[in-house]
C-alpha cells in the first residue's frame, strides 16, 4: 500500500526556519518525481519543489529560490523540505506528493500528482 505521510510543521517566528519530513512506503522513489505543494487558506495549491525520479535534478518556485532546499534520503525512503528565512506569506499547510515517472527538469503540474500526504501545517508568526 503506497503512502505518504509528512511531519515537522508548527509555529515559527518571521526569519526561522523549520524542516518538513516525508516518509514514503510501499513503492521505490527511483521510479516516481516527488514534490512539495502548499496550500494557503483562501488560495489555490501551489507547487514548491521536486526532485525528479533519477534524484538529479532539483526545481523550486521563484518564491522559495534561495531560501528553501529539497533533498531526498533512499536509504530512509524520506525526503525533506529545509525553509529558511520563512516569512508569513510561507503560512500554508504543505503537501508532500508523488507522480509516477519522470518530467525531465520541470516539476509536474499540481493536478498531475498521483499520491499525496495529508498534509502538515507551517504557521508563520510572531
Amino acid at each position: 500500500q503506497l503512502q505518504l505521510v509528512e511531519s515537522g510543521g508548527g509555529l515559527v517566528q518571521p526569519g526561522g526556519s523549520l524542516r518538513l519530513s516525508c516518509n514514503f512506503s510501499g513503492f521505490s522513489l527511483d521510479y516516481y518525481t516527488i514534490g512539495w505543494i502548499r496550500q494557503a487558506p483562501g488560495k489555490e495549491r501551489e507547487g514548491v519543489s521536486c526532485i525528479s525520479s533519477s534524484g538529479s535534478s532539483t526545481r523550486y518556485a521563484d518564491f522559495v529560490k534561495g531560501r528553501f532546499t529539497v533533498f531526498r534520503d533512499n536509504a530512509k525512503n524520506t525526503m525533506y523540505l529545509q525553509m529558511n528565512s520563512l516569512q508569513p506569506e510561507d503560512t500554508a499547510v504543505y503537501y508532500c506528493a508523488a507522480d509516477l515517472g519522470d518530467h525531465g527538469p520541470w516539476c509536474p503540474e499540481t493536478s498531475e500528482y498521483d499520491y499525496w500526504g495529508q498534509g502538515t501545517q507551517v504557521t508563520v508568526s510572531s
